[in-house]
């Protein structure tokens, strides 16, 4: 696979995405976005009332950040999305677009294969002990830590052919970006 020209820091919520991708983005002088300050009014009163989002609420949302990662990407900016994408299909999603298929019609009705988004997937994972305790201590998101046992119900982690790699909570701050570093070399 071609070098990843986006990164996407997943996990769930607690677990460290936005700190990871602002800290890596800072280093590598690329673009990030933080899916969260695109999540719709509707979802995020959802979420802050304990509610789990469902498909329907993700599915739009998911389409826009592909839209945002592709137009970066396109213009030949590299970028760091933090983004939950619990499941499979959301990361589908994410480097496809809704329809998992890659292709646009140009003006003579013939289909054109759009680039896919070059993603590496970067997981967090961490024990529902050490992640929900960082919950309990975030102030001012409108994520309820109530809903990490849904998060976690949902998850299915990366698996190949999926690009990814799995890093632990547990290690430091440092010790978590120099992986991500060295894991783009």
């Amino acid at each position: 696979m071609a070098a990843p020209s986006a990164l996407l820091v997943m996990g769930v919520s607690g677990s460290g995405k936005s700190t990871v991708g602002t800290l890596l983005a800072s280093q590598l002088g690329w673009k990030f976005y933080d899916a969260d300050d695109y999540h719709p009014e509707e979802n995020r009163k959802k979420m802050g009332k304990g509610i789990p989002l469902n498909d329907q609420d993700r599915i739009p949302w998911l389409c826009n950040l592909h839209d945002i990662l592709q137009r970066d990407v396109a213009s030949g900016q590299h970028v760091i999305l933090a983004c939950s994408a619990l499941k499979k299909v959301y990361r589908d999603i994410l480097i496809h677009g809704k329809n998992g298929a890659p292709l646009k019609c140009d003006e003579s009705g013939k289909e054109e294969k759009l680039a896919e988004v070059k993603l590496l997937v970067v997981h967090l994972t961490g024990s529902f002990e050490v992640i929900s305790g960082r919950l309990l201590k975030r102030k001012g998101h409108f994520m309820s830590p109530e809903l990490l046992q849904s998060q976690l119900d949902t998850l299915e982690p990366p698996s190949a052919p999926e690009n990814f790699i799995q890093i632990s909570v547990d290690k430091n701050l440092s010790e978590i970006i120099a992986t991500i570093i060295e894991t783009l070399k």
